[in-house]
């Protein structure tokens, strides 16, 4: 049994597609008889797998009834506990509530989530049927990688290795993504790999900001002067390894091809406060003056450059 916490909601709308036989329920019938029950008992509630397996039997092609198949199972191997730890965050998360112990010491509580690691092994293979029906469905496989992260918590190695597979997949196929209820821009495959990143980031375990260094690696492996995942290293060398200088090189890498980079400015400046170098931050704060959209943010830097 794995105990992680629940960090990421799933959810997926499920598409149809209009069956013809009339002897038997169409798919879009299914489907609305499926989205009531869950609506009534929730995705693994009394009746609803019995529903999916004869929606799967009448219609073995359709990718909806195996999407069903995977959240039902994913619900059912879960269950959640309330449990007490003395850290003010866990993986990136707020505690339910905070009280002090008979010493005065705050004990922080916190929603942790615990797996049936059969059940979500059920739920894992249901979801790689329907990405083998449906491979350039982009949120099939997003939906797999967010279920392994609340899986593995602070360790994702799985999450990281289908990641690195998924970009693999992308520059080597080029394929059309699809995404429903999203549409699909240029840059949108590198946003939803940053949402990810970030989540790892957010974590803040060792192993998360290695993953998140990983990733961001691996993007660059194919795209070296993407500056959104070239700040994500710079990031990475600041915050993780609290090595201001292999940042600053990086984000000054950044900033030649992108000069008007917010983030990695914002970075810049952080750093050179954090060194206490007045002439560094006064550098960094010019700039950004000239690029925040933040009226707030801009004044606050002109008065911080005027102390200076």
């Amino acid at each position: 049994m794995m105990k992680r916490i629940f960090f990421i909601s799933l959810s997926l709308v499920i598409s149809c597609v209009t069956g013809l036989s009339q002897e038997k329920p169409t798919t879009d019938e299914y489907a609305a008889r499926y989205q009531n029950l869950v609506s009534r008992v929730g995705a693994n509630g009394l009746g609803v797998e019995t529903l999916l397996n004869h929606w799967e039997e009448d219609y073995p092609d359709d990718v909806n009834p195996k999407v069903g198949l995977f959240n039902f199972y994913l619900a059912k191997s879960q269950s959640f506990t309330i449990d007490s730890l003395r850290v003010s965050k866990y993986l990136g998360n707020e505690p339910v509530i905070s009280l002090k112990d008979s010493t005065g010491q705050n004990v922080y509580y916190y929603q942790i989530a615990h797996y049936d690691d059969e059940l979500f092994g059920k739920a894992s293979q249901a979801i790689d049927k329907a990405i083998e029906m449906a491979p350039d469905r982009l949120d099939l496989r997003l939906i797999k990688v967010s279920s392994l992260i609340n899986y593995e918590g602070e360790s994702p190695d799985m999450a990281l290795r289908d990641l690195k597979g998924l970009i693999d997949y992308n520059y080597a196929k080029h394929p059309k993504w699809t995404y429903p209820g999203l549409e699909m821009q240029d840059d949108s495959f590198a946003s939803l790999l940053q949402d990810y990143c970030y989540a790892f980031f957010k974590m803040g375990t060792p192993q998360t900001f290695k993953a998140f260094k990983d990733l961001s690696e691996k993007v660059l492996s194919y795209e070296p002067k993407n500056t959104l995942f070239m700040t994500n290293l710079g990031s990475y060398y600041l915050v993780a390894e609290h090595n201001d200088k292999a940042a600053l090189k990086m984000y000054n890498k950044v900033l030649k091809l992108k000069p008007d980079d917010y983030a990695a400015i914002k970075n810049c400046v952080l750093l050179a406060r954090n060194e206490k170098n007045a002439k560094l931050e006064k550098k960094y704060l010019q700039k950004l003056v000239e690029v925040t959209t933040d009226e707030t943010e801009r004044t606050s830097a002109k008065v911080r450059l005027q102390a200076l």
